[in-house]
């Protein structure tokens, strides 16, 4: 890696109503090397991201790029220059081929003014031979390709506009870790070749095994660069949260063979079956328990949670509470038994983005807070908000922020509480930290733990093997719609969750 720079930002400030979310922001990246950047939710990342990538102007400061001060007033010139960004949500057309897409509204035509297939599927062919798809047809239609080799072609996309300064942002997040690997090996060639990657994630291991340099950002301030090999993760944390920190959760007490024993079971699925997803099974729920329900991408842990809760159709499976049995047909119906379900998807699932924080959180507790006259007592639903929204510790600067500017983590808080404002007994979490910083998880894991404690039963579906092992009692493994296999708390190995994992 070259010690040349290729970007330098000076004295980066970014104000938007009511927040300063950059201030004074200071970074030079250099030609050739993976830039890790991190930081918790809020902490500015994404806002730097998008205004290097042309998304919005800086209010104050200067970009230099290749030697060349820089003001960029739409994404489309940041491209022309060589900075291209891969968002987490991918930007790909699945009805389209891989060619389609990574020429979209570029596609080469001849002199007649028709598409000129043979270069197109040439030019392509060399892009995917690039990132590792070189045995790929590129005619082949995006949906009929998996998530890792999606991320590729949208890395084949941004090389397509000649992109010298790729931001990647949470590539990892819905790959498994052998995508993930994958990916990484296509990182390496492109380093290898000068590119310069800005590789935003919360998985500090990757970061860890990927990056040259990190630079870690805390309250929209630029802290510090540390040098990847000379550092530990531990101390990347304490300067993420500006005070020491472990990267590992442990809770107090965990449940034992003789709380199993001795607690009920208070919700009990039997043979739950979801055509193609979820294949005859069966699971019981304890008291107080934090169930976790783990496997590879595709197992069907997602649809097997979503069947309970009867947002997903069954082909058949039972559900009782407390020995009785309830038909569940509609979500509906399992918010009055006593559920509710944080969805994984939560920007497209969990909600509504142009609702603020006060019609996020009372949404589904709505119907206790209408009068005789079916209108909205507003002085009760802000008292009740207003209750939750200090207990769970959400940062907003007020209960009328719009829910689309508050951070991952204090969004993910703001569904829980509105769970918790409807009293369940039970809930089901779906990827409850995914795209979460590390205070904002153990903020989330604490909250978890408070309410087991208290009685409440929980399922944590999740991808994440440190969290699973920290967080539950007990975990049901998956694999191809099937139990593989399950354990409680004091047999939890690695190598044995990653057998179950692998079907073997």
């Amino acid at each position: 890696m070259g010690d040349s720079v290729i970007c330098e930002l000076q004295n980066i400030t970014k104000r938007f109503p009511g927040v300063v979310a950059l201030d004074q922001v200071n970074l030079s990246i250099k030609k050739g090397e993976i830039l890790a950047i991190v930081g918790e939710n809020g902490a500015g990342k994404s806002t730097l991201m998008n205004i290097l990538s042309g998304v919005f102007p800086p209010s104050e400061g200067r970009i230099l790029y290749e030697g060349q001060e820089r003001r960029f007033s739409h994404t489309r010139e940041a491209q022309e220059l060589g900075i291209a960004m891969i968002h987490q949500e991918l930007s790909l057309s699945n009805a389209l081929s891989i060619a389609e897409n990574i020429f979209q509204g570029r596609l080469p035509k001849k002199a007649t003014g028709l598409i000129d297939k043979k270069k197109l599927f040439q030019d392509s062919q060399k892009l995917l031979e690039q990132v590792g798809l070189g045995g790929v047809d590129v005619k082949t239609l995006v949906r009929d390709i998996n998530a890792s080799q999606q991320q590729q072609v949208e890395i084949a996309k941004a090389l397509s506009l000649h992109a010298k300064l790729l931001i990647l942002d949470e590539p990892t997040s819905a790959l498994t870790p052998a995508e993930a690997n994958v990916l990484h090996g296509v990182m390496g060639k492109l380093r290898e070749e000068g590119i310069t990657m800005l590789y935003i994630s919360h998985k500090l291991d990757e970061i860890m095994k990927i990056s040259d340099r990190i630079a870690v950002f805390r309250d929209g301030r630029y802290i510090e660069t540390l040098i990847t090999k000379d550092t530990t993760v531990e101390r990347m944390i304490s300067l993420m949260v500006g005070r020491e920190n472990s990267a590992a959760y442990t809770r107090a007490r965990y449940m034992s063979e003789e709380d199993y024993n001795s607690r009920p079971v208070v919700m009990e699925v039997k043979n739950m079956t979801v055509h193609k997803k979820v294949q005859d099974v069966s699971f019981k729920l304890y008291q107080g328990e934090i169930l976790g329900i783990t496997g590879l991408v595709g197992a069907g842990r997602t649809e097997l949670l979503q069947a309970v809760f009867g947002a997903d159709k069954r082909e058949h499976g039972e559900v009782y509470i407390e020995g009785k049995e309830i038909k569940i047909k509609h979500p509906s119906d399992a918010i009055k038994s006593g559920m509710g379900l944080v969805p994984e998807g939560r920007k497209a699932q969990g909600l509504f983005l142009e609702m603020n924080v006060r019609e996020n959180m009372s949404i589904v507790n709505l119907k206790d807070q209408i009068s005789g006259f079916r209108l909205i007592r507003r002085q009760e639903e802000r008292k009740k908000v207003t209750e939750f929204n200090n207990r769970l510790r959400v940062k907003t600067p007020s209960l009328e922020q719009k829910i689309v500017n508050l951070s991952g983590g204090n969004q993910q808080k703001v569904i829980i509480a509105r769970w918790l404002m409807n009293n369940p007994k039970f809930l089901f979490l779906d990827e409850p930290t995914q795209g979460i910083d590390i205070g904002a998880k153990t903020e989330i894991y604490d909250i978890i733990h408070e309410l087991s404690e208290n009685g409440m039963s929980v399922i944590v579906v999740s991808s994440e093997m440190q969290e699973i092992m920290s967080l539950c009692d007990r975990v049901i493994v998956m694999y191809e719609g099937k139990v593989s296999g399950e354990l409680i708390h004091s047999d939890f190995e690695e190598e044995k969750l990653m057998t179950f994992m692998s079907g073997k």
